[in-house]
């Protein structure tokens, strides 16, 4: 399919080459992740550690932080029985599974620094033992706390795009359109917007992927306390002129929006970004209003409206 008949300029170097996608499948996921399979990657790379466990979800942070405590104390309490266990005065274990329990405990008091005094290490191996896990509980959980500071501090986006964009009426014409907001109680200021069309095209028998950067209404805006409306003007420069959702479909469309701004809690730019397929258009459908005056004549902003679309016909 060919979008323009006449000759623009194309920005090919977009990072995601020139091939053409194939089953429509997107080149960037909702969420702002690249829709790639990495291969021949080591399974572990120690100097990528930190920006795993800083980058990771907070269930999988914690998950990884309680197995690591569970395999070290399992770790000593295993040396613990292979020193002897009778040189922890106070370890009362009769079988093997509470001697190994009695250990656990032992090595969980130490690691932490607790030391409830039940039991304590008796003769010079064992005290060495203790010692070393003491010392090493002081690092890791040194570590812990920088990793949960690091979590903390980063500057992340909370900003929340429309499932769908619409093509609603716009001045004499009509507009593609979606929708942001911020979802957190701070400001973001000096926001700028970039929107990027991307297509499968046949040039000289050879099918390319094109992208082409969309023309918005307005790109920038000075500070984000309502939501924004992204507006492209379909006009005849536009590749959306006179086009049907199934010649849309065919081309394997798919739409990047990409954020910047300056977030003002942080002093520091954050960036987000999401993608619209081809079957997350809306034709002749519009976005609801998501502000309105209260009785007091103050502004009310209301999230849940964020994906509510009516028709326009």
């Amino acid at each position: 399919m060919v979008f323009f008949k006449r000759k623009v300029q194309f920005n090919d170097d977009f990072g995601f080459g020139s091939n053409p996608v194939t089953k429509n499948q997107r080149m960037l996921n909702p969420d702002g992740s690249a829709n790639i399979e990495r291969t021949g990657l080591p399974w572990f790379k120690f100097d990528d550690t930190y920006t795993r466990l800083v980058t990771m979800s907070w269930p999988r942070f914690f998950f990884v932080i309680l197995i690591a405590y569970l395999i070290v104390n399992t770790i000593f309490a295993v040396l613990y029985n292979v020193v002897g266990i009778e040189n922890l005065e106070g370890a009362k274990g009769l079988t093997l599974r509470d001697q190994f329990f009695d250990a656990f405990f032992f090595s969980a008091q130490t690691i932490s620094t607790v030391g409830y005094g039940h039991i304590s290490p008796q003769g010079f191996i064992t005290s060495i033992l203790a010692a070393f896990e003491s010392m090493l509980g002081l690092l890791a959980f040194a570590l812990a706390t920088g990793l949960l500071y690091g979590r903390f501090s980063r500057p992340t986006s909370k900003v929340s795009f429309s499932k769908k964009m619409v093509i609603a009426p716009y001045e004499n014409g009509h507009g593609l359109m979606c929708r942001l907001v911020n979802l957190r109680r701070n400001q973001l200021i000096e926001i700028e917007v970039q929107m990027v069309m991307s297509y499968n095209e046949t040039v000289d028998g050879k099918h390319v992927r094109r992208f082409y950067p969309l023309a918005l209404e307005r790109d920038k805006i000075g500070i984000l306390s309502l939501n924004w409306t992204l507006v492209h003007p379909i006009t005849e420069e536009s590749p959306f002129y006179e086009k049907s959702l199934t010649e849309l479909q065919q081309a394997e469309v798919e739409i990047f929006v990409m954020l910047k701004a300056f977030d003002d809690t942080f002093s520091q730019h954050i960036h987000t970004r999401t993608s619209y397929q081809d079957e997350e258009i809306e034709m002749d459908a519009k976005f609801e209003k998501m502000y309105y005056h209260n009785e007091e004549g103050k502004m009310v902003m209301d999230y849940s409206k964020l994906d509510k679309i009516t028709r326009t016909v």
